[in-house]
C-alpha cells in the first residue's frame, strides 16, 4: 500500500511516519514545505492542479493529511487550516488515484462541553477560538466532499516531541528552570483545567488503523479521561524528582488561563505571567472514544505517567 503523508515533520505527523514505516507493507513518500520532504509542496498556496499531476503519478492508496498551524491569526490559520484541506480535497476528486483520505482533526471543534460529561461525535461542535472554527471547516469540507475519507479529532496530543509552547512543555520547562536555579518553589495558575490527553503515540497507531479500515465520517481520538492540569503537574513534579513545592495561582480575571506563571525576565519580583490555554475549549473536555473502539479497534495504550516522563526527558536535556 502507497501511502502519501502531508506533514510528516510536525508534532503528530513524525510519529504517523514512524508508525507507517513501521509496516512492511507500506511504501511511504512524505509532503511537506522541508526540504527534507520526498516532495516540496506547499499546501496553503500551490494549486489544487498541481497536487493533482502528483497524485496521479505516484497513485497512492491513502492521504494522510497531518499538516496544519495551531497558532496565529485567523487569516493564517484559515489558510493552513482550511484553505489547505481544500486543495487536498479537491486534487482528490480530480485525481484518477480514487485514494482514501484520513485527515487529523482536533478535539477543539467541539469547543467547550459540559464538566462531567464525554463528547461523542454527534455532538453540536461549538468552537470556541479561530483555531477550533478553522479545523471545523476542514472537517466539513473532507465530508461534503464525496470522498473516501475519515476525520480523526484528536483531542490533547501529550509525550515526546511535544511543543514548548504548549500547556504541559511549558510546565515541563517552568519546572526545568526551577530546578536548575535551585528554587525551592514553584508557582503556576489556572491549573483547575481540565483536558483529554492522548499519547502521540497513541494517535500515530490509530491514523494507521484508520488507513487500513473503512470507516468514515469523524471518530474521536483521546484517553477517555479528563486530567486537571494540577494533577499533571504533581505527577511531573514526580517525575522530575523536583522536591519543591507547588504554589497554585488563582485563575486572573478575564478568558479562561492556564499552563504556568513565571516571573518576568526583567524583575525578580515581577508579577508572574498568566499564559491563555489555546484551545478554546472552557474548563473541561474529555472524549468518548467507543466509536474508534468500535470502528477501528483502537484504544490508548500508554498512560499520562509515562507521556509526562517523556516530555520531562526532553526538558531534562536542556538543564
Amino acid at each position: 500500500m502507497r501511502v502519501l503523508l502531508i506533514g510528516a515533520n510536525g508534532f503528530i505527523g513524525r510519529f504517523v511516519a514512524d508508525r507507517l514505516l513501521a509496516d512492511p507493507a507500506v511504501q511511504l513518500t512524505a509532503l511537506g514545505r522541508g526540504d527534507d520532504a520526498d516532495v516540496r509542496f506547499d499546501l496553503a498556496t500551490g494549486s489544487p492542479g498541481a497536487l493533482t499531476r502528483f497524485l496521479d503519478a505516484v497513485h497512492p492508496g491513502v492521504v494522510v493529511n497531518c499538516a496544519g498551524a495551531t497558532r496565529g491569526g485567523a487569516r493564517e490559520l484559515t489558510r493552513h487550516n482550511t484553505v489547505a484541506v481544500a486543495t487536498v480535497c479537491e486534487a482528490l476528486r480530480r485525481s484518477g488515484c480514487g485514494a482514501r483520505l484520513v485527515q487529523i482533526g482536533c478535539g477543539s471543534e467541539y469547543g467547550p462541553s459540559q464538566p462531567g460529561s464525554s463528547t461523542a461525535e454527534d455532538a453540536v461542535p461549538r468552537p470556541g477560538g479561530p483555531y477550533g472554527v478553522s479545523k471545523l471547516a476542514a472537517t466539513e469540507l473532507v465530508l461534503g466532499s464525496g470522498l473516501d475519507a475519515v476525520v480523526l479529532r484528536v483531542f490533547s496530543p501529550a509525550g515526546p516531541g511535544t511543543p514548548a509552547g504548549s500547556p504541559l512543555g511549558r510546565l515541563a520547562e517552568a519546572m526545568r528552570r526551577a530546578m536548575q536555579s535551585g528554587d525551592g518553589e514553584l508557582k503556576l495558575g489556572g491549573l483547575g483545567v481540565q483536558r483529554d490527553f492522548v499519547d502521540v503515540r497513541d494517535v500515530a497507531r490509530a491514523v494507521h488503523a484508520a488507513s487500513l479500515s473503512a470507516a468514515q465520517g469523524v471518530i474521536n481520538i483521546g484517553s477517555g479521561r479528563a486530567v486537571r492540569l494540577r494533577d499533571a503537574a504533581a505527577v511531573l513534579a514526580r517525575v522530575a524528582g523536583y522536591g519543591g513545592a507547588l504554589h497554585e495561582l488563582d485563575t486572573p480575571p478575564g478568558p479562561l488561563r492556564s499552563a504556568l506563571a513565571q516571573p518576568r525576565p526583567d524583575s525578580e519580583h515581577a508579577a508572574p505571567v498568566a499564559y491563555p490555554y489555546p484551545d478554546g475549549c472552557g474548563s473541561w473536555q474529555q472524549a468518548d472514544v467507543r466509536t474508534a473502539r468500535d470502528r477501528l479497534g483502537w484504544r490508548p495504550r500508554i498512560n499520562l505517567e509515562e507521556s509526562l516522563a517523556d516530555i520531562w526527558m526532553e526538558a531534562a536535556c536542556r538543564i
